[in-house]
């Protein structure tokens, strides 16, 4: 597992009737984002690139910062007990021992090319692990939550569980990544290459998009390197409450980003940990 980016503490006892209020909250958060997103997308913007020289270029832009921004705004009124860990604006401890983990748009590079392959992600972290998760994707309408109390979809005011699908083999499995320049070394690019070797079909891209397909079954697999906290942990609970498994790629928690593999069937998640078992 990489080096935590966020505290690594006793997990915070939290019971339903809490959990269904953080979720309300959550709720209202994506919809203030949303607000501030929609008018940005496939319109002319500045994009400004966070990555150094020698790495993937890393377009931000302002509707990324504003999104947070006013995320950030109403849990710090409705929640100013916890802390606040965002890509943007960075991590604000608090007090409560819980954790707002805070992607404003997932999938940037799909947003500034008018794919809607993108979304805003907002997470409660326990100390441990994510124990709620939201997906937003405020230009389709489309809103993906999850958590110990199930997963849903909620799109054109129905909202209907998630369930992945059964698919036990490689062989039989649709295998998504965002990019193949994610796998770095020659021991990450071997074992992807052979996982795609062995799997019906192979495609790239969907950041978010795709971890929420694989959470209403359209997908089976997916495998990625390079993540960090805010990329994954709303996605973990989606995932997990729809039938899937998310791990790092040893099986270990991969609530702290680095590599991560998430299957719709335990049966697949296993036999793609078995591949990837090489990788130092």
């Amino acid at each position: 597992m990489p080096a935590p980016l966020l505290p690594l503490t006793p997990a915070v006892a939290v019971d339903d009737d809490a959990l269904r209020a953080a979720l309300a909250c959550a709720e209202r958060c994506a919809d203030d984002a949303g607000a501030v997103i929609r008018p940005h997308f496939r319109a002319r913007l500045v994009v400004d690139d966070k990555a150094g020289d020698d790495e993937l270029y890393d377009p931000v832009t302002i509707a990324d910062r504003d999104a947070e921004t006013v995320i950030r705004n109403r849990l710090e009124l409705e929640r100013p007990l916890d802390g606040l860990y965002g890509e943007e604006h960075g991590f604000r401890p608090g007090r409560s021992g819980l954790t707002w983990v805070i992607d404003p748009i997932d999938g940037t590079r799909a947003f500034i090319s008018g794919m809607p392959l993108w979304g805003t992600l907002i997470a409660l972290y326990d100390g441990e692990r994510p124990i709620a998760g939201v997906m937003d994707q405020p230009f389709t309408g489309e809103r993906f939550i999850g958590s110990r109390l199930g997963a849903t979809l909620t799109h054109g005011g129905r909202t209907t569980p998630l369930a992945t699908r059964p698919c036990a083999q490689l062989e039989d499995a649709v295998l998504y990544s965002t990019h193949p320049k994610l796998f770095t070394g020659a021991f990450e690019q071997a074992a992807f290459a052979d996982l795609c070797a062995r799997v019906r079909m192979t495609r790239f891209s969907g950041d978010c998009y795709a971890y929420c397909m694989l959470a209403a079954g359209q997908i089976d697999l997916i495998v990625e390197s390079g993540l960090k906290p805010y990329d994954v942990q709303a996605l973990i609970p989606i995932i997990e409450a729809a039938g899937g498994r998310m791990s790092g790629w040893k099986g270990e928690s991969g609530a702290h980003g680095g590599r991560i593999v998430a299957a719709g069937d335990p049966l697949l998640h296993a036999a793609a940990l078995e591949v990837l078992a090489e990788v130092p």
